[in-house]
């Protein structure tokens, strides 16, 4: 029985601990290399979780910037574009007919008809109304001139009239009318029997003729010269034609004082062949 305690006792773990002298290290053991320590992979965030924290930090203030710095600057471009050069701003002094709302008017109704009655209504003393006037028959808008010919401007007997007469007399007040006959006698000389003596009846009678058809002609290119003055004007703006009724003219007018006192004598027979 002493055999088997005697095995028991040599299978027993020597739970000692082991001591071991560092001097019994061999260069062998010095020299083993430790291994290498692991990398450690970076974390990879998906596609999909990026664009959420893009989308977290996204702030529309930028965006709505660079919309408005190109809105302002085609603003500007199609300014200076439209005003040939003049405006950056739209601060045009004279506006295209086609940024006139009457124009557009016009376009698609067509020249209007206005009748005496109706053009008086657009003389200016309502602000909200344009202002008209009319020469030779033609009615313009001139609502871009109105310091000039609103209430108290310097031309406002034009307004809300066909003031054909005063155009041609330059008596603004007193010639606020269409009517035109008799105009042609501030082109005629006057009349001298010691200076006309010099024709004969026959030769006085024939200069009498083709001076009234030359003080006509005087007449007709005087009004032609305003008509064509508006409508070339980039300011004013053609909008239709005026309708007279029979008997409109009225009473024969007396020409004006300032037409009168511009008219001369007849010029002497050795004057003009000078």
């Amino acid at each position: 029985m002493a055999a088997p305690e005697s095995t028991a006792r040599q299978r027993k773990p020597n739970l000692e601990p082991r001591i071991v002298d560092v001097t019994d290290l061999t260069d062998e053991d010095e020299e083993t290399p430790l291994p290498p320590p692991k990398k450690i992979r970076p974390i990879r965030k998906s596609k999909k979780h990026l664009r959420v924290e893009e989308e977290d930090d996204y702030s529309p203030v930028l965006d709505v910037f660079r919309v408005l710095t190109f809105l302002l600057l085609a603003s500007c471009g199609l300014s200076y574009l439209v005003s040939g050069g003049e405006s950056y701003f739209w601060g045009m002094k004279h506006r295209p007919d086609y940024l006139k709302l009457s124009w557009w008017e016009m376009q698609y109704n067509g020249p209007r008809s206005f009748t005496l009655g109706e053009l008086a209504d657009y003389d200016g003393t309502d602000a909200s109304k344009p202002i008209y006037l009319s020469v030779g028959g033609k009615v313009f808008d001139v609502s871009a001139g109105r310091k000039f010919y609103g209430p108290g401007g310097s031309y406002h007997y034009f307004a809300g009239v066909d003031a054909s007469r005063g155009f041609v007399t330059g008596c603004f007040r007193e010639d606020r009318t269409g009517d035109l006959r008799g105009v042609e006698e501030m082109f005629l000389p006057i009349d001298d029997p010691e200076i006309d003596s010099h024709w004969t009846a026959a030769e006085l009678t024939k200069k009498k003729a083709d001076e009234l058809a030359g003080a006509k002609k005087r007449v007709h290119d005087s009004v032609q010269h305003w008509v064509d003055f508006f409508q070339k004007s980039p300011k004013y703006q053609f909008v239709g034609e005026l309708i007279r009724e029979p008997g409109w003219e009225g009473e024969l007018k007396v020409l004006c004082r300032k037409a009168q006192d511009g008219r001369t004598y007849r010029a002497l027979p050795s004057t003009e062949s000078a």
